[in-house]
């Protein structure tokens, strides 16, 4: 595969979408009824904010951009990942991982900034 981290933000945005679609429509009345509609809702926003960095960051072809593009995908994974779980089955220990995952996005950002100031990426 030529672009792996392309091909993973574009996967990530798709799944965000359907979710988001699916969250929306199938799982309206059990997220309202379980008091998740803004969990849920939160975990499809950062999902899809992180999926168009990570196709940047993919484009850019920019070591420190694809640093920052995995940090974002392992963000995405555990932080949205834990939020749709629990979402959907009430297990409030999931919202352990959730931390993980900000510290995954965060770090993604640091890495990009970091980049930026040394020259070396194209924000």
């Amino acid at each position: 595969m030529r672009h792996p981290l392309v091909f993973a933000g574009a996967l990530a945005g798709f799944l965000g979408v359907a979710l988001g679609a699916f969250g929306a429509h199938a799982l309206a009345h059990t997220l309202a009824a379980a008091g998740m509609t803004e969990v849920w809702h939160t975990a499809v926003l950062y999902h899809l904010i992180h999926a168009v960095a990570v196709l940047w960051a993919g484009g850019a072809g920019l070591r420190r951009a694809r640093t920052a593009g995995w940090c974002w995908m392992i963000g995405i994974i555990l932080f949205s990942g834990s939020l749709y779980a629990m979402a959907l089955t009430g297990w409030r220990p999931l919202g352990y991982v959730t931390p993980l995952g900000g510290l995954a996005l965060l770090a993604g950002w640091a890495v990009a900034a970091i980049g930026a100031v040394r020259g070396d990426s194209t924000i």
